[in-house]
């Protein structure tokens, strides 16, 4: 921060399209994406509409770019060979702790990811993206009911979804300066799968 001539703490401009996407992002969550106007937005960046238009578009291009680093960051765990390879339940598992650390890595991109509710064309192929990824981990769990390792009458697709609401839930409360923040993945997985309740 800087402070102007009356002594009073300035917003120090975003610079670069990095630091404007988060400046967006944080104004979308804060007032919903169809309320905030590119006004809303180069006032909170503190620079002008035509500077923020030399780095974006407009406002779907900003909602667009961040949505894709959420998007991007999912699809990338199912594409690591621990997703791959090994037990339908293992890969479960992998993919349970690494949608957390993407969560926790990218909370201001996937908490907007959550929020979209089609109401544009961005949003629109957001949550296809969305059914697509839960279609994928569906597939796998289908894997682990027919190999024996979920019991036979869990519903697939309702098994992924409550995997998914189980890590999107984490967004609701989760804070990068929460202790024991790093085991947060591991844990989230450990209670998916094996429960809360100690073994008999």
């Amino acid at each position: 921060m800087t402070t102007d001539t009356t002594g009073r703490r300035a917003r120090r401009p975003a610079q670069g399209p990095g630091s404007l996407l988060e400046v967006a992002v944080g104004e979308f969550i804060t007032r919903g994406y169809d309320a905030t106007s590119m006004e809303d937005l180069s006032r909170a960046a503190g620079i002008t509409k035509s500077s923020f238009y030399h780095h974006f578009s407009g406002k779907e291009a900003l909602l667009r770019a961040a949505l894709e680093r959420a998007i991007d960051g999912l699809f990338a765990i199912l594409d690591e060979p621990a997703a791959a390879g090994g037990t339908p339940v293992e890969r479960l598992r992998h993919i349970v702790r690494g949608q957390v650390a993407v969560l926790c890595a990218e909370l201001p991109y996937v908490t907007l990811l959550l929020r979209v509710r089609g109401n544009t064309d961005t949003e629109r192929w957001a949550l296809e993206q969305r059914r697509a990824f839960d279609g994928r981990v569906a597939a796998i769990v289908r894997e682990a009911v027919e190999q024996g390792q979920l019991r036979a009458d869990v519903d697939p697709a309702l098994a992924a979804r409550l995997l998914s609401g189980l890590v999107n839930s984490v967004a609701e409360w989760y804070r990068p300066d929460r202790p024991g923040a790093a085991e947060l993945p591991a844990a989230v997985a450990r209670a998916a799968f094996e429960g809360i309740l100690p073994v008999a």
